[in-house]
């Protein structure tokens, strides 16, 4: 072994659990693009978050933070996964909705309606394979806190999870708390619905793209509030 390659070793022999990153494809979209999860950190913590980076194509500044999230070091003691982007064929056609004209924001089984136009929930809850992917590894995860990334109204909502986690991040990247019109069939809905203790929330950020340090800004502000929550055993949820 040369001097380089046995320094290497020893590198990586030092790094803690949370340098652990595994790429997982979940599926694929309705025009077969890929979907992946990032696992970061320590697989065994009871901290576990999810932040989404785009769910609606034309809303998709949140890319620029999951993206910082992978490169900076994960806190010891935290299982965080991302999903960069669970609307891709949208994302390629400047679209909110996916490649089948559905929201889907509007797609999740909570409160779910039938709903036309813009806001499309399609034929019944569930019914696109991006909203099947997001269900099945939230389920399988059962994150402690989700944050998913939206666009343009620059504040962090009170999604109906616990509002002091909603309050902590609103402080530090510096938004306004509001509450917005809980809308059926919303991810976070559905979330705060089925795992109950658990807290997932939109943050609008504001329009257009962020600057590279914009996004590590947010990205810090994950991570501080990854540090900040206490791991804490989650019930099975309602069916």
């Amino acid at each position: 072994m040369t001097a380089g390659a046995a320094a290497l070793a020893a590198l990586l022999l030092t790094l803690p659990a949370s340098a652990h990153q595994q790429r997982l494809l979940l599926g694929r979209s309705v025009e077969g693009r890929r979907i992946d999860a990032v696992e970061l950190g320590d697989r065994h913590a009871g901290k576990r978050l999810l932040v989404v980076g785009c769910i609606h194509g034309n809303e998709c500044a949140g890319l620029a933070i999951v993206r910082a999230l992978e490169r900076l070091p994960t806190p010891a003691g935290v299982d965080l996964w991302v999903i960069e982007n669970l609307n891709p064929d949208g994302y390629a056609a400047a679209s909110r909705q996916n490649a089948h004209g559905i929201d889907l924001n509007r797609n999740f089984p909570w409160a779910w309606r039938p709903l036309s136009g813009i806001y499309d929930s399609g034929p019944r809850p569930l019914s696109e394979p991006e909203s099947r992917i997001a269900y099945r590894l939230i389920l399988r995860v059962r994150p402690r806190i989700s944050i998913w990334f939206h666009q343009h109204e620059r504040l962090v909502d009170e999604s109906g999870g616990d509002i002091g986690v909603e309050r902590r991040f609103a402080a530090l990247v510096g938004l306004p708390l509001k509450r917005l019109p809980r809308e059926p069939g919303s991810a976070v809905g559905w979330e705060n619905h089925r795992l109950p203790g658990t807290t997932g929330f939109v943050v609008e950020l504001p329009g257009g793209s962020l600057s590279a340090a914009a996004a590590a800004g947010y990205a810090r502000a994950v991570l501080a509030l990854a540090r900040a929550e206490k791991p804490r055993s989650l019930a099975r949820g309602r069916a």
